[in-house]
């Protein structure tokens, strides 16, 4: 194996000097001197808005936890900081459990979890439900030949009458068939109704199916049968119910006639199926008009309260 020598180096070589650039570093000269700081005026930004000022963001934040949440979508159009309070998923949260409370918690949950990637809002929004806020409304009319007295041809009538249906989240609803107009018959239509003509039924609620029946007391009890779907003119809005199914049949004396239990009296019936001889099943074909959504707030000025003179037709869309 060759052997390689390194020639010694001197110290002289090795720690000969070096030459540094040095550049100019003027706050140095600044050590050791006292400088006193400069007065300066901060202002603090006020939010213009008198409102924002006045009321604090846990003041706001109760007040929209007592509005219900269509009242909260026109609060949302207010100002950007409202809209963003607003998206807060507790609002949405109360919302979704109060409208769909038959499901119970857990059940809500389950929905919100597979179906809507946990957004709550978005639940409320895309979701079929039932409006509480208001009356549905079915608006029929027919023609009926009237008498001829002295007369070459016979007089028409045309008859209008309508279906009025009011839901509640605990999964009671209120229904009347009548000719009075809209404004007249909403105030009649609460939940303490138990006149008028006025009748307490139950529904249930899957997928965008309403399955409800209402009992007609009487000498001859009748059990209505009532299928609706649930469909929206915009996104997000609920406002029609398309009848799919109205059937009339028969109880027996021994049945349950109450509304709390006939619903579930009458789940697995057939469509012609009848339990009193004397009052067969019908099937009506007729005055299947869909039902139109009313808020509260338009039962006053709605076009439903038109005289039949002057709407000649309607058409719900």
């Amino acid at each position: 194996m060759a052997m390689v020598f390194h020639p010694i180096i001197n110290d002289t070589e090795v720690y000969r000097p070096v030459k540094y650039f040095v550049t100019a570093r003027p706050w140095l000269d600044l050590y050791g001197t006292r400088i006193r700081p400069v007065a300066q005026s901060y202002q603090i930004e006020l939010d213009p808005s008198l409102l924002h000022r006045k009321l604090s963001e846990d003041i706001l934040h109760e007040i929209f936890m007592r509005l219900s949440p269509y009242t909260l979508g026109k609060a949302s159009c207010v100002c950007r900081k409202w809209r963003y309070a607003i998206r807060n998923p507790v609002f949405w949260r109360l919302a979704c459990l109060k409208t769909w409370q038959l499901h119970g918690v857990e059940g809500n949950r389950k929905i919100l979890t597979q179906n809507y990637g946990g957004s709550w809002r978005k639940m409320w929004h895309h979701r079929p439900r039932l409006r509480f806020d208001g009356i549905y409304v079915s608006r029929n009319t027919y023609i009926r030949a009237g008498v001829a007295e002295w007369k070459v041809t016979n007089p028409v009538h045309l008859v209008c009458y309508y279906r009025y249906i009011r839901f509640f989240p605990n999964g009671r609803f209120l229904y009347k068939n009548t000719a009075l107009r809209l404004k007249e018959i909403a105030k009649t239509m609460n939940r303490r109704a138990t006149k008028e003509n006025i009748y307490g039924g139950r529904y249930t609620l899957a997928q965008s199916q309403v399955d409800a029946a209402v009992v007609y007391p009487g000498l001859r009890p009748t059990v209505l049968r009532i299928r609706l779907k649930i469909r929206s003119t915009t996104p997000g809005a609920n406002n029609r119910l398309d009848l799919l199914l109205l059937v009339t049949s028969g109880l027996d004396d021994i049945e349950v006639s109450t509304d709390e239990e006939i619903l579930s009296s009458v789940e697995n019936w057939e469509e012609d199926e009848s339990h009193n001889p004397n009052v067969p099943a019908v099937t009506h074909k007729k005055g299947l008009a869909p039902f139109v959504f009313v808020p509260f707030e338009e039962v006053e000025t709605s076009v439903l309260n038109l005289p039949v003179d002057t709407m000649d037709f309607y058409l719900p869309g």
